[in-house]
Protein backbone atom coordinates (compact mmCIF):
# COMPACT_ATOMS: atom_id res chain seq x y z
CA UNK A 1 0.00 0.00 0.00
CA UNK A 2 1.15 3.09 -1.19
CA UNK A 3 1.56 6.63 0.82
CA UNK A 4 -1.23 8.15 -1.30
CA UNK A 5 -3.56 4.80 -1.12
CA UNK A 6 -4.33 5.25 2.58
CA UNK A 7 -6.84 7.14 3.65
CA UNK A 8 -4.86 9.85 5.88
CA UNK A 9 -1.31 10.43 6.85
CA UNK A 10 -2.67 10.68 10.23
CA UNK A 11 -4.95 9.59 11.97
CA UNK A 12 -6.27 11.36 15.39
CA UNK A 13 -8.59 9.88 17.52
CA UNK A 14 -10.00 12.62 20.03
CA UNK A 15 -11.48 16.01 18.96
CA UNK A 16 -10.40 17.58 21.82
CA UNK A 17 -7.85 20.43 22.43
CA UNK A 18 -4.69 18.08 22.21
CA UNK A 19 -6.30 16.17 19.06
CA UNK A 20 -6.98 20.15 17.08
CA UNK A 21 -3.80 20.72 17.53
CA UNK A 22 -2.29 18.24 16.50
CA UNK A 23 -4.31 17.82 13.76
CA UNK A 24 -3.61 21.96 13.14
CA UNK A 25 0.31 21.70 13.20
CA UNK A 26 0.08 18.22 10.65
CA UNK A 27 -2.14 19.93 7.96
CA UNK A 28 0.10 23.21 8.17
CA UNK A 29 2.99 21.05 7.20
CA UNK A 30 1.20 19.55 4.14
CA UNK A 31 -0.17 16.39 5.84
CA UNK A 32 -3.50 14.88 5.57
CA UNK A 33 -5.05 14.65 8.86
CA UNK A 34 -8.44 12.89 9.56
CA UNK A 35 -10.31 12.98 13.04
CA UNK A 36 -11.81 10.31 14.78
CA UNK A 37 -14.75 11.64 17.64
CA UNK A 38 -17.28 9.42 19.41
CA UNK A 39 -19.07 12.63 20.28
CA UNK A 40 -21.60 13.29 17.66
CA UNK A 41 -21.85 17.47 18.37
CA UNK A 42 -18.72 19.66 20.57
CA UNK A 43 -19.02 19.27 24.08
CA UNK A 44 -20.47 22.64 25.22
CA UNK A 45 -19.77 22.40 29.04
CA UNK A 46 -16.48 23.76 30.24
CA UNK A 47 -14.04 21.46 31.89
CA UNK A 48 -10.03 22.86 31.37
CA UNK A 49 -10.03 26.68 32.09
CA UNK A 50 -6.20 27.60 32.29
CA UNK A 51 -3.15 27.90 29.54
CA UNK A 52 -0.10 29.57 30.30
CA UNK A 53 2.75 31.84 28.44
CA UNK A 54 4.00 28.78 26.67
CA UNK A 55 1.07 27.03 25.16
CA UNK A 56 -0.31 30.64 23.90
CA UNK A 57 2.97 30.81 22.07
CA UNK A 58 1.90 27.06 20.92
CA UNK A 59 -1.49 28.42 19.67
CA UNK A 60 -0.35 31.53 17.98
CA UNK A 61 2.02 28.98 15.92
CA UNK A 62 -0.92 27.14 15.08
CA UNK A 63 -2.84 30.35 13.17
CA UNK A 64 -5.14 31.26 16.23
CA UNK A 65 -2.75 34.22 18.10
CA UNK A 66 -5.38 36.94 16.89
CA UNK A 67 -8.30 35.16 18.17
CA UNK A 68 -7.08 34.17 21.76
CA UNK A 69 -7.71 37.59 23.22
CA UNK A 70 -11.08 37.36 22.78
CA UNK A 71 -11.37 34.38 24.15
CA UNK A 72 -9.34 34.76 27.59
CA UNK A 73 -9.15 36.62 30.40
CA UNK A 74 -5.82 37.55 31.88
CA UNK A 75 -4.75 35.92 35.45
CA UNK A 76 -3.12 38.64 37.68
CA UNK A 77 -2.47 36.97 40.44
CA UNK A 78 -3.30 33.09 42.21
CA UNK A 79 -3.10 33.69 45.84
CA UNK A 80 -3.88 31.22 48.56
CA UNK A 81 -5.28 32.00 51.87
CA UNK A 82 -6.25 30.49 55.04
CA UNK A 83 -9.43 30.45 56.70
CA UNK A 84 -8.78 33.75 58.56
CA UNK A 85 -8.04 35.16 54.98
CA UNK A 86 -4.39 35.64 55.68
CA UNK A 87 -2.23 35.22 52.60
CA UNK A 88 0.03 32.44 52.51
CA UNK A 89 1.21 32.10 49.33
CA UNK A 90 1.05 35.02 46.71
CA UNK A 91 1.74 33.98 42.47
CA UNK A 92 2.71 36.87 40.18
CA UNK A 93 0.86 36.20 37.18
CA UNK A 94 0.98 39.40 35.56
CA UNK A 95 2.23 40.87 32.91
CA UNK A 96 4.02 38.32 29.76
CA UNK A 97 5.58 35.52 30.19
CA UNK A 98 9.14 34.10 28.76
CA UNK A 99 6.90 33.38 25.54
CA UNK A 100 6.17 36.64 25.28
CA UNK A 101 2.47 36.21 26.12
CA UNK A 102 0.32 36.73 28.82
CA UNK A 103 1.51 34.60 31.90
CA UNK A 104 -1.97 32.80 32.87
CA UNK A 105 -4.75 33.13 30.61
CA UNK A 106 -8.90 32.06 31.63
CA UNK A 107 -10.55 30.09 29.09
CA UNK A 108 -13.97 28.31 28.45
CA UNK A 109 -13.24 25.21 26.38
CA UNK A 110 -15.94 25.16 24.42
CA UNK A 111 -14.84 28.64 23.03
CA UNK A 112 -11.28 27.42 22.47
CA UNK A 113 -12.94 24.38 20.81
CA UNK A 114 -14.40 26.15 18.23
CA UNK A 115 -11.97 28.36 17.54
CA UNK A 116 -9.27 25.38 16.71
CA UNK A 117 -12.21 23.83 14.94
CA UNK A 118 -12.29 26.62 12.45
CA UNK A 119 -8.33 26.62 11.76
CA UNK A 120 -8.80 22.94 11.79
CA UNK A 121 -11.66 22.84 8.63
CA UNK A 122 -9.27 25.95 6.84
CA UNK A 123 -6.51 23.50 6.97
CA UNK A 124 -8.71 20.86 4.90
CA UNK A 125 -8.51 18.54 8.34
CA UNK A 126 -11.19 15.85 7.71
CA UNK A 127 -13.07 15.41 11.32
CA UNK A 128 -15.55 12.73 11.55
CA UNK A 129 -17.69 12.48 14.64
CA UNK A 130 -20.71 10.34 15.64
CA UNK A 131 -17.51 7.37 14.84
CA UNK A 132 -16.18 5.24 17.88
CA UNK A 133 -12.57 3.34 17.05
CA UNK A 134 -12.92 -0.18 18.29
CA UNK A 135 -9.82 -1.66 16.44
CA UNK A 136 -7.07 -0.77 15.76
CA UNK A 137 -4.52 -3.49 13.45
CA UNK A 138 -1.21 -2.14 12.72
CA UNK A 139 -0.29 -3.85 9.15
CA UNK A 140 3.16 -4.62 7.00
CA UNK A 141 4.21 -3.79 3.60
CA UNK A 142 4.02 -7.65 1.70
CA UNK A 143 8.13 -6.91 0.74
CA UNK A 144 8.84 -5.75 4.28
CA UNK A 145 9.39 -2.05 3.11
CA UNK A 146 8.79 -0.30 7.05
CA UNK A 147 8.20 3.07 5.28
CA UNK A 148 5.15 1.55 3.68
CA UNK A 149 3.17 -0.06 6.58
CA UNK A 150 0.44 1.44 7.58
CA UNK A 151 -2.83 0.93 10.40
CA UNK A 152 -6.13 -0.17 9.88
CA UNK A 153 -8.81 1.12 12.33
CA UNK A 154 -12.14 -0.51 12.54
CA UNK A 155 -14.77 1.69 13.07
CA UNK A 156 -18.62 2.20 14.33
CA UNK A 157 -21.14 4.47 15.17
CA UNK A 158 -21.07 5.59 18.31
CA UNK A 159 -24.73 4.56 19.52
CA UNK A 160 -26.49 6.81 17.13
CA UNK A 161 -29.31 5.26 15.17
CA UNK A 162 -28.50 7.50 12.52
CA UNK A 163 -24.47 7.68 12.41
CA UNK A 164 -22.16 6.44 9.83
CA UNK A 165 -21.90 3.16 9.09
CA UNK A 166 -19.48 0.42 10.46
CA UNK A 167 -16.29 0.46 8.72
CA UNK A 168 -12.36 0.51 8.27
CA UNK A 169 -9.70 3.73 7.46
CA UNK A 170 -6.31 3.01 7.18
CA UNK A 171 -3.31 5.94 8.02
CA UNK A 172 0.46 5.52 8.15
CA UNK A 173 0.07 6.63 11.61
CA UNK A 174 -2.32 6.78 15.06
CA UNK A 175 -2.54 8.85 17.87
CA UNK A 176 -4.70 8.40 20.49
CA UNK A 177 -5.22 11.59 21.76
CA UNK A 178 -8.85 10.29 23.58
CA UNK A 179 -8.78 11.01 26.95
CA UNK A 180 -8.42 9.36 30.45
CA UNK A 181 -10.39 6.57 29.25
CA UNK A 182 -8.54 6.07 26.26
CA UNK A 183 -9.06 2.88 23.94
CA UNK A 184 -5.65 3.54 22.20
CA UNK A 185 -3.50 3.26 25.48
CA UNK A 186 -5.57 0.03 26.23
CA UNK A 187 -4.53 -1.17 22.78
CA UNK A 188 -1.03 -0.21 23.14
CA UNK A 189 -1.10 -1.58 26.72
CA UNK A 190 1.54 -1.66 29.84
CA UNK A 191 1.97 -0.28 32.69
CA UNK A 192 0.54 2.95 34.19
CA UNK A 193 2.20 4.13 37.16
CA UNK A 194 -0.52 5.71 39.60
CA UNK A 195 1.00 8.02 42.57
CA UNK A 196 -2.20 7.22 44.73
CA UNK A 197 -2.57 10.90 44.58
CA UNK A 198 -6.64 10.53 44.79
CA UNK A 199 -9.01 13.35 46.19
CA UNK A 200 -12.77 13.78 45.09
CA UNK A 201 -13.78 17.53 44.29
CA UNK A 202 -16.64 19.09 42.94
CA UNK A 203 -16.29 21.21 40.21
CA UNK A 204 -18.74 23.89 39.59
CA UNK A 205 -19.05 26.81 36.75
CA UNK A 206 -21.26 29.64 37.04
CA UNK A 207 -22.45 32.37 34.63
CA UNK A 208 -23.19 35.62 36.32
CA UNK A 209 -26.15 37.66 35.18
CA UNK A 210 -23.99 41.32 35.64
CA UNK A 211 -20.47 41.63 35.81
CA UNK A 212 -18.54 41.38 38.96
CA UNK A 213 -14.82 42.22 39.37
CA UNK A 214 -12.75 39.48 41.44
CA UNK A 215 -9.71 40.23 43.72
CA UNK A 216 -7.55 38.03 42.86
CA UNK A 217 -8.41 37.05 39.56
CA UNK A 218 -7.83 32.98 41.39
CA UNK A 219 -7.60 31.98 44.68
CA UNK A 220 -7.54 29.46 46.69
CA UNK A 221 -8.87 28.99 50.04
CA UNK A 222 -6.91 26.61 52.42
CA UNK A 223 -9.63 26.32 54.79
CA UNK A 224 -9.22 23.04 56.63
CA UNK A 225 -13.24 23.38 56.80
CA UNK A 226 -13.55 22.95 52.98
CA UNK A 227 -10.52 23.41 51.07
CA UNK A 228 -11.83 25.44 48.10
CA UNK A 229 -11.00 26.65 44.80
CA UNK A 230 -11.98 30.55 42.85
CA UNK A 231 -10.83 31.02 39.28
CA UNK A 232 -11.36 32.45 36.02
CA UNK A 233 -13.58 30.47 33.93
CA UNK A 234 -12.89 32.80 30.93
CA UNK A 235 -14.55 35.78 29.55
CA UNK A 236 -18.56 35.98 31.78
CA UNK A 237 -17.24 32.54 33.87
CA UNK A 238 -16.46 31.90 36.94
CA UNK A 239 -15.65 28.40 38.23
CA UNK A 240 -15.95 27.18 41.81
CA UNK A 241 -13.93 23.61 42.64
CA UNK A 242 -15.15 22.05 46.47
CA UNK A 243 -13.11 19.11 48.08
CA UNK A 244 -15.02 16.13 49.65
CA UNK A 245 -15.24 15.99 53.26
CA UNK A 246 -13.90 12.56 54.79
CA UNK A 247 -17.56 12.47 56.10
CA UNK A 248 -19.28 12.94 52.52
CA UNK A 249 -20.11 11.25 49.82
CA UNK A 250 -20.23 11.53 46.02
CA UNK A 251 -23.62 12.00 45.98
CA UNK A 252 -23.72 14.53 49.03
CA UNK A 253 -22.14 16.85 46.22
CA UNK A 254 -23.11 15.66 42.89
CA UNK A 255 -26.68 18.53 43.24
CA UNK A 256 -27.27 21.44 41.98
CA UNK A 257 -29.21 21.96 45.79
CA UNK A 258 -25.30 21.25 47.36
CA UNK A 259 -23.56 23.26 44.63
CA UNK A 260 -26.16 26.31 45.38
CA UNK A 261 -24.95 25.70 48.81
CA UNK A 262 -21.53 25.67 48.68
CA UNK A 263 -21.62 28.92 46.35
CA UNK A 264 -24.06 31.02 48.93
CA UNK A 265 -21.36 32.25 50.82
CA UNK A 266 -20.10 34.39 48.15
CA UNK A 267 -23.47 35.52 47.13
CA UNK A 268 -23.56 33.41 43.56
CA UNK A 269 -27.42 32.21 44.23
CA UNK A 270 -30.20 31.45 41.30
CA UNK A 271 -30.62 35.47 41.52
CA UNK A 272 -26.95 36.18 40.98
CA UNK A 273 -25.79 33.71 38.43
CA UNK A 274 -26.87 30.64 36.37
CA UNK A 275 -25.72 27.35 37.42
CA UNK A 276 -23.64 25.74 33.90
CA UNK A 277 -22.44 22.69 35.12
CA UNK A 278 -21.51 20.97 38.44
CA UNK A 279 -19.73 17.37 38.48
CA UNK A 280 -17.93 15.74 40.94
CA UNK A 281 -14.42 14.57 39.55
CA UNK A 282 -11.15 12.61 40.74
CA UNK A 283 -8.37 14.27 40.87
CA UNK A 284 -5.64 11.77 40.01
CA UNK A 285 -1.73 11.65 39.72
CA UNK A 286 -0.50 9.05 37.10
CA UNK A 287 0.96 8.09 33.69
CA UNK A 288 1.50 5.30 31.13
CA UNK A 289 4.63 4.10 31.03
CA UNK A 290 4.14 3.27 26.95
CA UNK A 291 3.40 6.16 24.89
CA UNK A 292 4.10 4.45 21.18
CA UNK A 293 4.12 1.22 19.78
CA UNK A 294 5.55 1.03 16.05
CA UNK A 295 2.55 3.85 14.66
CA UNK A 296 0.46 3.96 17.39
CA UNK A 297 0.79 6.47 19.39
CA UNK A 298 -0.82 8.62 22.46
CA UNK A 299 -1.26 11.62 24.30
CA UNK A 300 -2.51 14.17 26.31
CA UNK A 301 -5.05 12.69 29.13
CA UNK A 302 -4.78 9.70 27.62
CA UNK A 303 -0.91 10.06 28.23
CA UNK A 304 -0.96 11.76 31.73
CA UNK A 305 -3.17 13.08 34.32
CA UNK A 306 -2.21 15.55 36.68
CA UNK A 307 -3.93 17.29 39.76
CA UNK A 308 -5.16 21.11 38.64
CA UNK A 309 -3.12 22.95 41.29
CA UNK A 310 -0.68 23.82 38.55
CA UNK A 311 -3.11 24.77 36.16
CA UNK A 312 -1.02 22.28 33.86
CA UNK A 313 -3.12 19.19 32.67
CA UNK A 314 -4.03 20.55 29.56
CA UNK A 315 -0.96 22.47 29.02
CA UNK A 316 1.41 19.36 29.05
CA UNK A 317 -1.19 17.73 26.43
CA UNK A 318 0.11 21.14 23.89
CA UNK A 319 3.11 20.16 24.45
CA UNK A 320 2.92 16.30 23.23
CA UNK A 321 1.25 17.71 20.25
CA UNK A 322 3.75 20.20 19.72
CA UNK A 323 6.81 17.90 20.87
CA UNK A 324 5.29 15.37 18.04
CA UNK A 325 3.98 16.92 15.33
CA UNK A 326 7.12 17.96 13.91
CA UNK A 327 9.24 14.82 14.66
CA UNK A 328 6.00 12.82 12.90
CA UNK A 329 6.83 15.34 9.67
CA UNK A 330 10.64 14.61 9.21
CA UNK A 331 9.38 10.58 9.56
CA UNK A 332 6.21 11.30 6.97
CA UNK A 333 8.05 13.64 4.73
CA UNK A 334 10.88 10.76 4.61
CA UNK A 335 13.45 12.77 5.71
CA UNK A 336 14.18 11.05 9.06
CA UNK A 337 13.84 7.28 10.09
CA UNK A 338 11.34 6.26 12.35
CA UNK A 339 13.58 5.79 14.94
CA UNK A 340 13.37 9.34 15.82
CA UNK A 341 9.59 8.48 17.28
CA UNK A 342 11.29 7.02 20.23
CA UNK A 343 12.48 10.78 21.32
CA UNK A 344 8.72 11.36 21.86
CA UNK A 345 8.64 9.26 24.81
CA UNK A 346 11.70 9.55 26.23
CA UNK A 347 11.14 13.68 26.17
CA UNK A 348 7.71 14.14 26.93
CA UNK A 349 7.50 11.30 29.62
CA UNK A 350 10.28 13.28 31.57
CA UNK A 351 8.81 16.12 31.42
CA UNK A 352 5.43 15.38 32.35
CA UNK A 353 6.68 13.74 35.33
CA UNK A 354 7.82 16.94 36.82
CA UNK A 355 4.61 18.96 36.27
CA UNK A 356 2.92 16.18 37.98
CA UNK A 357 4.89 15.95 40.61
CA UNK A 358 4.91 19.77 41.32
CA UNK A 359 1.36 19.26 41.26
CA UNK A 360 0.96 16.87 44.11
CA UNK A 361 3.24 19.02 45.81
CA UNK A 362 0.78 22.05 45.70
CA UNK A 363 -2.04 19.45 46.27
CA UNK A 364 -0.75 18.39 49.35
CA UNK A 365 -0.60 21.98 50.76
CA UNK A 366 -3.81 22.37 49.58
CA UNK A 367 -5.95 19.50 50.52
CA UNK A 368 -5.44 19.35 54.19
CA UNK A 369 -8.79 18.43 55.73
CA UNK A 370 -7.37 18.45 59.64
CA UNK A 371 -7.16 21.21 61.48
CA UNK A 372 -4.18 20.91 63.27
CA UNK A 373 -1.52 19.87 60.43
CA UNK A 374 -3.70 22.48 58.83
CA UNK A 375 -2.50 25.18 61.49
CA UNK A 376 1.14 24.01 60.71
CA UNK A 377 1.25 24.54 57.38
CA UNK A 378 -0.69 28.22 58.22
CA UNK A 379 2.37 28.99 60.66
CA UNK A 380 4.88 27.56 58.35
CA UNK A 381 3.91 29.52 55.43
CA UNK A 382 2.97 32.76 57.20
CA UNK A 383 6.70 32.69 58.38
CA UNK A 384 8.27 32.88 54.79
CA UNK A 385 5.86 36.08 53.97
CA UNK A 386 3.65 34.47 51.01
CA UNK A 387 6.67 34.26 48.93
CA UNK A 388 6.63 30.86 47.10
CA UNK A 389 10.44 30.86 46.21
CA UNK A 390 10.76 31.30 49.92
CA UNK A 391 8.02 29.00 51.39
CA UNK A 392 8.43 26.05 48.79
CA UNK A 393 11.27 23.80 48.08
CA UNK A 394 13.28 24.67 44.99
CA UNK A 395 11.54 23.67 41.55
CA UNK A 396 13.58 21.96 39.33
CA UNK A 397 13.56 23.57 36.07
CA UNK A 398 11.37 21.70 33.10
CA UNK A 399 14.01 19.89 30.70
CA UNK A 400 13.10 17.46 27.94
CA UNK A 401 14.42 14.01 28.80
CA UNK A 402 16.89 12.49 26.44
CA UNK A 403 16.40 12.84 22.45
CA UNK A 404 16.64 15.23 20.35
CA UNK A 405 19.03 17.72 22.18
CA UNK A 406 22.64 18.53 22.53
CA UNK A 407 24.79 16.51 24.63
CA UNK A 408 28.35 15.40 25.84
CA UNK A 409 29.75 11.95 25.31
CA UNK A 410 28.16 10.81 28.75
CA UNK A 411 24.46 11.67 27.26
CA UNK A 412 24.06 14.62 29.16
CA UNK A 413 22.49 17.99 28.02
CA UNK A 414 25.36 20.56 27.65
CA UNK A 415 24.56 24.01 29.03
CA UNK A 416 20.81 24.99 29.03
CA UNK A 417 19.62 22.35 26.32
CA UNK A 418 16.42 20.93 26.71
CA UNK A 419 14.86 23.87 28.35
CA UNK A 420 12.21 26.11 26.79
CA UNK A 421 13.55 29.25 25.16
CA UNK A 422 12.43 32.40 25.46
CA UNK A 423 11.28 35.18 22.89
CA UNK A 424 10.93 38.58 22.50
CA UNK A 425 10.06 41.42 19.44
CA UNK A 426 12.39 42.19 16.62
CA UNK A 427 12.16 44.30 13.64
CA UNK A 428 13.06 42.96 9.99
CA UNK A 429 14.30 44.66 7.22
CA UNK A 430 10.63 45.57 6.47
CA UNK A 431 9.72 47.65 9.56
CA UNK A 432 7.69 44.88 10.88
CA UNK A 433 7.98 44.69 14.57
CA UNK A 434 6.43 41.29 16.48
CA UNK A 435 7.57 37.99 18.45
CA UNK A 436 10.33 36.48 16.41
CA UNK A 437 8.10 33.13 16.15
CA UNK A 438 5.65 35.24 13.91
CA UNK A 439 8.31 37.05 12.13
CA UNK A 440 10.16 33.76 11.24
CA UNK A 441 7.03 31.67 10.91
CA UNK A 442 7.42 27.45 11.97
CA UNK A 443 10.36 25.44 12.35
CA UNK A 444 13.43 24.99 13.11
CA UNK A 445 15.64 28.57 13.72
CA UNK A 446 18.92 29.22 13.98
CA UNK A 447 19.65 32.50 15.90
CA UNK A 448 22.66 33.89 15.40
CA UNK A 449 24.58 37.31 16.37
CA UNK A 450 27.51 36.71 13.98
CA UNK A 451 28.10 36.67 10.32
CA UNK A 452 27.98 32.69 8.98
CA UNK A 453 30.18 31.05 6.65
CA UNK A 454 28.77 27.77 5.90
CA UNK A 455 29.50 25.24 4.03
CA UNK A 456 27.86 23.41 0.89
CA UNK A 457 27.15 20.14 3.34
CA UNK A 458 25.65 22.67 5.96
CA UNK A 459 23.57 24.68 3.83
CA UNK A 460 21.89 21.70 2.38
CA UNK A 461 21.05 20.51 6.02
CA UNK A 462 19.37 23.70 6.99
CA UNK A 463 17.13 23.15 3.42
CA UNK A 464 16.49 19.93 4.16
CA UNK A 465 15.37 21.00 7.75
CA UNK A 466 13.76 24.77 6.34
CA UNK A 467 15.51 26.27 9.09
CA UNK A 468 14.94 29.27 9.25
CA UNK A 469 18.45 31.66 9.99
CA UNK A 470 17.98 34.93 11.75
CA UNK A 471 21.03 37.08 12.22
CA UNK A 472 20.06 39.58 15.48
CA UNK A 473 21.61 43.08 15.29
CA UNK A 474 21.41 45.98 17.49
CA UNK A 475 18.46 48.80 16.14
CA UNK A 476 20.54 50.42 13.13
CA UNK A 477 23.27 47.81 12.44
CA UNK A 478 23.52 46.56 9.46
CA UNK A 479 24.71 42.28 9.41
CA UNK A 480 27.11 41.14 6.31
CA UNK A 481 26.30 39.97 3.32
CA UNK A 482 24.22 36.23 3.30
CA UNK A 483 25.69 33.00 2.67
CA UNK A 484 25.76 31.75 -1.14
CA UNK A 485 22.30 29.68 -1.18
CA UNK A 486 21.20 29.87 2.18
CA UNK A 487 18.59 33.10 2.63
CA UNK A 488 19.15 34.70 6.03
CA UNK A 489 16.65 37.18 7.89
CA UNK A 490 18.07 40.02 9.58
CA UNK A 491 16.15 41.71 12.26
CA UNK A 492 17.16 43.94 15.02
CA UNK A 493 16.67 43.41 18.42
CA UNK A 494 13.82 45.43 19.45
CA UNK A 495 13.25 44.55 22.99
CA UNK A 496 16.71 44.38 23.74
CA UNK A 497 16.39 40.90 24.94
CA UNK A 498 18.53 38.44 22.84
CA UNK A 499 21.37 40.09 22.31
CA UNK A 500 22.67 40.85 25.75
CA UNK A 501 20.95 37.01 26.90
CA UNK A 502 23.35 35.42 24.39
CA UNK A 503 26.31 37.58 25.59
CA UNK A 504 25.77 36.61 29.05
CA UNK A 505 25.33 32.49 28.17
CA UNK A 506 28.34 33.24 26.04
CA UNK A 507 27.11 31.63 22.64
CA UNK A 508 26.79 33.57 19.26
CA UNK A 509 24.14 30.74 17.93
CA UNK A 510 21.24 29.22 19.46
CA UNK A 511 19.47 26.01 17.70
CA UNK A 512 15.78 26.21 18.12
CA UNK A 513 13.74 23.88 17.65
CA UNK A 514 10.13 23.72 16.26
CA UNK A 515 8.38 23.22 19.32
CA UNK A 516 10.88 26.26 21.09
CA UNK A 517 12.69 23.94 23.18
CA UNK A 518 16.69 24.52 22.86
CA UNK A 519 18.58 21.87 20.37
CA UNK A 520 22.09 23.37 21.80
CA UNK A 521 24.43 26.75 21.43
CA UNK A 522 27.39 27.24 19.77
CA UNK A 523 30.13 29.32 21.33
CA UNK A 524 31.08 30.73 17.94
CA UNK A 525 30.34 30.71 13.82
CA UNK A 526 33.24 28.17 14.11
CA UNK A 527 31.32 25.39 16.03
CA UNK A 528 28.23 25.57 14.31
CA UNK A 529 28.79 22.74 11.82
CA UNK A 530 29.67 20.11 14.65
CA UNK A 531 26.24 21.49 16.26
CA UNK A 532 24.40 20.74 13.03
CA UNK A 533 26.04 17.44 12.83
CA UNK A 534 24.97 16.69 15.98
CA UNK A 535 21.82 17.90 15.51
CA UNK A 536 21.47 15.27 12.26
CA UNK A 537 22.48 12.53 14.27
CA UNK A 538 20.15 12.97 17.00
CA UNK A 539 17.11 13.69 14.14
CA UNK A 540 17.89 10.34 12.25
CA UNK A 541 18.19 12.00 9.04
CA UNK A 542 18.59 9.70 6.45
CA UNK A 543 20.87 12.01 4.27
CA UNK A 544 24.43 12.13 5.29
CA UNK A 545 25.05 14.81 7.99
CA UNK A 546 27.39 17.19 7.66
CA UNK A 547 30.84 17.22 8.45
Amino acid sequence: MTDRDVDADVAVVGAGPVGQALAILLAQSGHRVTVLERRPEPYRLPRAVHFDDEIARAFAGMGIGPELARITETADAYDWRNADGATLLHFDWGGLGPGAWPTANMFGQPELEAVLAERAAALGVTVRRGCQVVGISEEHAPDGDADRGHVRLTLQSAGLPDGPAPGTLTARYVVGCDGANSFVRDHLGGTVTDLGFQYDWLIVDVVPHEPRPWHPTNLQLCDPARPTTMVSGGPGRRRWEFMRLPHETTADLDTPEAAWRLLAPWDVTPDTATLERHTVYTFAARWAECWRSGRVLIAGDAAHLMPPFAGQGMCSGIRDAANLAWKLDLVLTGRAAEALLDTYTSERAAHVRNAIAISVELGNVICLADPAAAALRDEYLLKAGGDPEVALPPIPPAVLGPGVLHTDADGIPIGTAGQRTEQARVTDATGRTDRLDQITGPGFVVATTTGLDLTPETTALLTTLGAHIVHITEPGHLAPPAPDGCPVRVVTDTDGFYLPHMRANGHEIAVVRPDHYLFGTAATAAELPALLHALAAALHLRDPAPA
